[in-house]
């Protein structure tokens, strides 16, 4: 095919391709970029460059073309880009099983590498059924979770995402019947703790696991609580013999100021599901972790393998990329530049708080959200983001950043204009 201008591609763009949460064909014009580096995406118009306040829905932490990462893949495309991982394993994916085990909440020792986060959801919910139908227990195969939460666009993580409001509604009375909580308050509140005490109690007998997102609730509506919480989650769950998991595929690898934001409560849950910032950014990949419990009770069934293998699972290149972003990621000082990227989003976005239509402002590690009090109107305010120089995604009432962890003072700076620009117009 000869080379595209930029109306051609958008032409085509429009006729076949579907982008996510969009319909087809397609009525907004999406922005064309030519190439990224730093933090900064190039449009292919010419009309410039944006600060990208997004890091690739939250994946890119340590910018783009990032010259350790460009390394790592080209090396690794030299040896392999890919092999079956049924019966054959190599070096980067064990090297990464044991980075994981080594940086995450003591007693996770177990790694079943994915394709993408909701698949890892999709493991982890598989991981407690079959622990509990190993152990002969098959009536414990419901979930329980909060309101507001979101873990995914596949069958299961549908079903625990929030049944009133959010993005799988229309599947209400397809998706199994799970069990929901109100959502968590942001202090802790020792009734709402009662509440979730007395909920696991009620449905132990039928309950495989609780799964919810630690501390921060991502696409669900990016509400903030406190970590008290997970202690209760994980006190109940022990009392009621049920299995504890996290969701930490936004919060992990530093975004909420800690490793994982499981560290805030000091707890380790029986699963835990990481992805996004996993390999940086630059492919597919995310984890499913366990305890010995969890893989030693699925062993002991009457199928003692763990019935789920994707074709790409542990892909070599994938893999590879990821050891280098955990390298680069935990060989630098990344708590201080998460702090001070914490800073500049708090004292830019404060003036957010004055603005007509704004609800709550509330920044936590490297996120920043300004809740609107009506649905963002989201071309006004992307537009009002490009302005600025930057690149935003807002969506339901929500005008949110999550940059990467290389941003510099300046670009958070603009980058808090640009958010607070949003919601002016938005």
């Amino acid at each position: 095919m000869p080379e595209l201008t930029v109306p051609e591609l958008l032409e085509l763009d429009r006729r076949h391709v579907w982008h996510p949460y969009g319909p087809m064909p397609g009525r907004q014009e999406p922005l064309v970029v030519e190439s990224a580096s730093g933090v900064r995406l190039r449009l292919a118009d010419g009309s410039g460059e944006l600060v990208d306040g997004m890091a690739s829905w939250w994946s890119a932490i340590h910018g783009y073309n990032h010259p350790v990462l460009n390394e790592a893949a080209r090396g690794q495309l030299e040896r392999m880009s890919h092999v079956m991982f049924g019966g054959l394993t190599h070096e980067p994916a064990v090297r990464l099983a044991k980075l994981l085990v080594d940086m995450s909440p003591e007693g996770l020792e177990h790694v079943f590498l994915a394709d993408s986060g909701s698949v890892s959801v999709e493991v982890a919910v598989k991981m407690c059924l079959q622990y509990w139908r190993s152990l002969g227990r098959p009536r414990k195969q419901r979930l329980l979770t909060w309101r507001g939460g979101y873990h995914g666009d596949t069958w299961q993580p549908m079903s625990v995402c929030d049944p009133e409001g959010g993005m799988h509604e229309l599947w209400t009375g397809v998706l199994p019947r799970q069990v929901f909580v109100g959502p968590p308050p942001p202090a802790y509140e020792e009734s709402y703790a009662e509440q979730l005490r007395a909920a696991i109690e009620r449905h132990a007998d039928e309950l495989a696991a609780v799964i919810v997102e630690p501390v921060v609730q991502g696409a669900g509506g990016m509400r903030f609580h406190s970590p008290a919480y997970l202690r209760v989650l994980r006190e109940a769950c022990d009392a009621h013999d049920v299995l504890l998991v996290f969701d930490e595929i936004a919060t992990g690898f530093g975004r909420t100021g800690a490793l994982f934001a499981a560290e805030h409560a000091a707890v380790t849950p029986d699963v835990m599901c990481v992805g996004k910032a996993l390999t940086g950014g630059y492919l597919t990949m995310a984890a499913t972790l366990c305890t010995p419990r969890v893989a030693d009770g699925i062993a002991r069934g009457e199928v003692p393998v763990l019935a789920h293998g994707p074709t790409f699972m542990g892909n070599p290149l994938a893999a590879a990329v990821a050891c280098a972003s955990i390298d680069l990621l935990l060989g630098q000082d990344w708590r201080t530049e998460v702090k001070r990227i914490e800073t500049g989003l708090r004292d830019g976005l404060s003036a957010a708080s004055e603005l007509p239509g704004v609800r709550d402002v509330r920044v936590l590690g490297a996120i920043g959200v300004v809740q609107l009090d009506h649905e963002v109107d989201m071309k006004a305010a992307t537009e009002a983001a490009v302005r600025e120089g930057v690149w935003l995604r807002p969506f339901r009432d929500l005008i949110y950043t999550m940059p990467p962890y290389v941003t510099g003072d300046a670009d958070v700076a603009r980058i808090a204009r640009a958010v607070c620009a949003a919601a002016r117009e938005g």
